[in-house]
């Protein structure tokens, strides 16, 4: 078993203790923050330390790191603490679930969060950093990029390329073939027909409040 310490002290950081804990050969020894973000000595039980402490304290020739960050700046903080730990001289993990039905002859690259129940057909490629939350479906042959937030149910269809640095939200669905440019943003319930372009947001239309009280209509 692998010494493992995590960067964060968030839900993300406390989720990923969860599992690799109980779904990996990682022991999580610590978690790490930068020194400005850090409020208490211990968090989920292990000791939370400075981020600028961490090679000393815990040497990157005897312990591994993984990144468990958010989305935020469109996965871009998170893409920068992946470049500082590997700069400071870490192996960096990914954790895929046993209950995930990954069917790819490719493994994820570093620092991917793959949870329960995605479905990853055969000839698939996925990048580095990149965050599949529970339930999402990733058709044959399709490319996601390095730092890339994926959330729950979203289907991806075949021979879809999705580019570095998107967020696809909940329930999300694209087209089969077509290509999402870097920092593509697709809103939660959009469904996505057409390539993107670089920077864009798509949002579905959003539910309406009807004139009419619930007990007045039929159901």
């Amino acid at each position: 078993m692998s010494q493992l310490l995590i960067f964060g002290a968030g839900d993300i950081a406390r989720l990923a203790c969860h599992y690799f804990s109980r779904d990996s050969e990682h022991g999580v020894v610590a978690f790490a923050v930068d020194a400005s973000h850090r409020a208490a000595d211990a968090f989920e039980g292990r000791p939370l330390i400075d981020w600028e402490d961490a090679p000393r304290r815990y040497p990157p020739d005897d312990f591994r790191v993984f990144v468990a960050l958010s989305y935020a700046r469109m996965n871009r903080t998170r893409a920068e603490k992946v470049a500082a730990a590997r700069a400071a001289g870490y192996s960096l993990v990914s954790y895929v679930s046993s209950r995930c039905t990954y069917l790819a002859d490719e493994p994820p690259g570093d620092n991917c969060f793959i949870l329960e129940d995605n479905t990853i057909q055969p000839f698939v490629r996925i990048g580095e950093n990149v965050t599949l939350w529970s339930g999402n479906h990733v058709g044959h042959d399709s490319v996601i990029g390095d730092h890339v937030f994926v959330s729950s149910h979203v289907v991806i269809s075949g021979h879809v390329s999705i580019g570095p640095y998107c967020f696809l939200g909940v329930n999300a669905t694209l087209r089969n073939g077509i290509a999402l440019a870097p920092c593509t943003l697709v809103g939660a319930g959009a469904a996505v027909m057409q390539d993107t372009v670089e920077g864009g947001v798509y949002l579905p239309p959003r539910a309406m409040l009807h004139h009419k009280r619930s007990e007045d209509v039929r159901l």
